[in-house]
């Protein structure tokens, strides 16, 4: 499952997106508010959109919610079959594409993932509080597997359009329209990185 995005979406593209989809940006943030970043991972902080009012602000989050038990994994990913989010606190994470990784050994292949006609994309979440202190949680939606994933993994995270960041953050349209799968085709992947596995099978028919 996704733990590992890139963000590459630039203030000014950012700006001209939210202005053609009529969403209002804070007249405090700037691009220090969008940072860039290769490889996104659990635990990094990252920025994410959330609803402030009229506008949608970008605020600095880390990724995961904390174990539920001590000894338990982080929640960086989060179920959305049979939910409902109508109390939950939604946000987007703004992203340009995520990972998925396949193969039994380390390293795996890793294949990137992005929209088909959109440089933007993102990637519908939940939100909550820090404790003590700490810093606010995020967390991302999963949904079964659209044609364009099932080869690579059997669940994947929700990916939003931009023509739907409004809808979910506003929640002014039904969830199960949302939290779904893509079309086949709505999503390109691309391999950033060949694996061991990869690695040896090119190998093995070279020598052949």
């Amino acid at each position: 499952m996704c733990n590992d995005y890139e963000q590459h979406l630039r203030w000014a593209e950012y700006c001209e997106v939210m202005q053609k989809l009529a969403l209002g940006i804070p007249v405090d943030q700037t691009p220090d508010d969008l940072p860039e970043a290769d490889d996104v991972r659990v635990n990094d902080m990252a920025p994410v959109m959330r609803a402030r009012g009229n506008v949608v602000e970008l605020a600095q989050m880390r990724w995961s919610f904390p174990p539920v038990r001590p000894g338990g994994k982080p929640a960086f990913n989060f179920r959305s079959d049979g939910r409902h989010f109508s109390k939950e606190q939604r946000i987007i994470i703004p992203a340009t594409a995520f990972f998925e990784f396949t193969g039994p050994k380390s390293p795996k292949s890793k294949w990137r993932f992005s929209l088909a006609d959109s440089g933007a994309l993102g990637i519908a979440g939940i939100w909550r509080a820090g404790s003590a202190g700490d810093p606010d949680v995020f967390t991302m939606l999963t949904t079964a597997p659209g044609p364009d994933i099932q080869p690579y993994h059997d669940r994947q995270i929700v990916v939003l359009p931009p023509e739907d960041w409004a809808s979910w953050l506003y929640a002014d349209q039904p969830e199960a329209d949302l939290l779904r799968p893509l079309p086949a085709g709505k999503l390109t992947v691309a391999l950033a990185r060949a694996g061991k596995e990869a690695s040896e099978t090119t190998l093995a028919r070279t020598a052949a």
